[in-house]
């Protein structure tokens, strides 16, 4: 994979993330209103501190875009794959299932499908090595 198209993906889903779990954390109801998603009140403290894990996972893949960039090691670069991959799976299937049973709205799909898109590409890519392209 070419070293240019893994540093775009990779800054874009770190700012996303970061970005989005920093306004997760300081003003949820807003967030959720950006994404159209709804939450009762009482709920947006949780909402908070999921945003604290939604950012967690941003900063981490920060730090890949940040690998990429100065052509790090290739081994770091797939622990981040692989690390956030597992978070981002085991979100879109926890929202999934709760969609399913009609415990979150719809519209969560959005989150869940992006995950799952971010899980696939991350899957295939340290399966074919696109990362050692990254690194020099």
């Amino acid at each position: 994979m070419n070293r240019t198209i893994l540093l775009a993906y990779q800054s874009i889903i770190a700012i996303s993330d970061t970005f989005t779990g920093a306004l997760l954390v300081v003003a949820p109801a807003l967030t959720l209103s950006l994404m159209r998603l709804h939450a009762p009140a009482d709920t947006l403290v949780f909402i908070s501190f999921i945003g604290a894990f939604v950012f967690a996972v941003g900063l981490s893949c920060l730090y890949g875009a940040i690998l990429i960039f100065r052509g790090g090691c290739r081994h770091q670069l797939e622990i981040v794959w692989l690390l956030t991959a597992f978070m981002r799976a085991s979100v879109a299937i926890f929202v999934l299932s709760q969609v399913l049973t009609g415990s979150l709205e719809a519209g969560w799909l959005t989150v869940a499908a992006s995950d799952a898109a971010c899980v696939v590409f991350q899957g295939v890519g340290l399966y074919k090595g696109w990362l050692a392209h990254a690194a020099r």
